[in-house]
């Protein structure tokens, strides 16, 4: 059983660490190819890249916030760690570890762009609605918030938020 989730964490970290590479190479390009430029249109007047310092959060709230986010995102990644770490070595567990990488994957690769730049690099701009533009890192966090909102309607019930908490908690679950 502990070979299982030692196996598990390995593909965790792994995972982990191929998303959070994806996000800074893809931020990495648009700073060699979009940054001083004009943009680069993929598909007109739907999707183009263009280059965007963000100094707030999502759509660009909270701006020049920079203090707060290098205090907050490690606090919220070690209580995910610490769900993910205390979560029960069961199958039914498995998406809400995967969302959890996706979740940490997000919050660190835009935590290196506040550390480093005191910024975040974004690039993706869907012009069609006029959306705010964005980076990967923002995909893997509305994509794993999403699957979090699907598994929390419709995958989970009581016996399983109650696990959850429990572990979350510390707490050993109450045998009924």
């Amino acid at each position: 059983m502990k070979r299982s989730l030692a196996k598990k964490y390995i593909l965790a970290l792994i995972g982990f660490a191929i998303l959070v590479f994806l996000d800074q190479w893809t931020k990495q390009l648009a700073v060699s190819h979009l940054m001083d430029q004009g943009n680069i249109i993929l598909i007109p007047g739907v999707l183009q890249l263009h280059y965007l310092e963000n100094t707030g959060a999502a759509f660009s709230i909270m701006e020049n916030k920079t203090i707060f986010f290098c205090i907050i995102t490690p606090i919220l990644c070690a209580l995910m760690i610490c769900l993910f770490i205390k979560l029960p070595d069961k199958k039914e567990y498995g998406s809400l570890r995967l969302i959890l990488v996706f979740l940490l994957a997000g919050a660190i690769g835009n935590f290196i762009d506040r550390i480093s730049y005191h910024y975040v690099i974004d690039f993706i701009y869907f012009s069609l609605i006029n959306f705010p533009v964005f980076n990967v890192a923002d995909i893997y966090v509305t994509c794993g918030v999403i699957c979090l909102f699907f598994l929390i309607l419709f995958v989970y019930s009581d016996k399983e938020f109650e696990e959850i908490s429990a572990a979350a908690l510390g707490r050993k679950k109450e045998r009924k």
